[in-house]
């Protein structure tokens, strides 16, 4: 089991979150608590949140960061519970919100978890396994013309319809490895990408409702940061990179915010180098404001 995490942009993120000693903080991807604990060893009489909707990711964390556990409460929950997070630890507001919307290595390469196309497993996909659909039920259940839309629209997969057609034929579809044969037969190899991984990364999203997590991030975030405080979010797909940015265009708008990224910050090529699953990755950050414009 992969239990340490390298955390991305990890200078870049400290530097935009401007940790102060006595703040307090809300870590909403705690992972396995790369951002987490760095942002604890910054703090003294403060504290930060390590919230995360996996609870599995959440004890793992708890190891990884035990050095700082003094400054830590850990909550487990989804971005559409943040505040629920707050008030668990008397907090109204606090002094800086991180969001790394990356899936975690743990998540990917625990062939139990089902994330991976690569390894033999059941088609879960599900971040946190207590509840909710599987993705084994969403493919072997979903009528084509929905699958294809899902796999369309949430993967951007060109060839949705092909690939939801070979689906249906092959029900039932019985685990990760046999979903990928089967996108694979439908869909051949032309590169280096598996064929079959835009229709995983569509059945990830569509299982954890990532898109309705992300817009109630983006609408209780500033709910949730004090005047002056930081929000600062990492991003490693184009779809989700654009909705934080429009959702932090429209605060600026609004006046109850300002934009401190005017140029995404991307990782440098030593990054890159050291740590593959950076390539991707953008950080955007807003530093929150008083009484919008308007109403002063």
């Amino acid at each position: 089991m992969e239990q340490q995490h390298i955390p991305v942009l990890l200078a870049e993120v400290l530097e935009h979150l401007a940790v102060r000693a006595e703040g307090h903080y809300l870590d909403c991807t705690a992972g396995l608590g790369g951002h987490l604990g760095q942002i604890a060893r910054r703090l003294e009489s403060g504290f930060v949140i390590g919230n995360d909707r996996d609870g599995e990711s959440l004890e793992l964390a708890k190891q990884n960061t035990v050095e700082w556990a003094g400054r830590i409460r850990y909550h487990q929950g989804r971005f559409s519970e943040l505040r629920r997070a707050l008030q668990t630890f008397g907090l109204e507001k606090v002094d800086g919100l991180l969001a790394d919307l990356g899936v975690s290595r743990y998540q990917l390469t625990d062939p139990e978890r089902g994330f991976s196309l690569q390894a033999e497993g059941p088609l879960d996909m599900r971040t946190n396994r207590t509840g909710g659909m599987t993705a084994g039920e969403i493919v072997n259940y979903t009528a084509e013309k929905a699958l294809a839309d899902l796999i369309y629209q949430l993967g951007e997969e060109r060839r949705a319809r092909r690939i939801a057609r070979a689906i249906v034929r092959a029900r039932p579809v019985r685990s990760t490895l046999h979903l990928a044969r089967i996108v694979e037969s439908a869909v051949p190899r032309t590169g280096r990408i598996h064929p079959a991984t835009q229709t995983f990364m569509a059945l990830r999203i569509a299982v954890n409702e990532e898109v309705e997590e992300l817009e109630a991030l983006m609408k209780l975030a500033p709910e949730l940061v004090a005047p002056g405080g930081r929000i600062v979010v990492l991003t490693f797909m184009s779809t989700e990179d654009r909705a934080v940015k429009q959702a932090f265009q429209r605060l600026a708008r609004e006046g109850r915010a300002r934009i401190l990224t005017k140029h995404v910050v991307k990782p440098a090529s030593e990054e890159v180098q050291e740590n593959p699953a950076s390539r991707s990755s953008k950080l955007r950050c807003l530093e929150m404001l008083g009484v919008p414009r308007e109403q002063e």
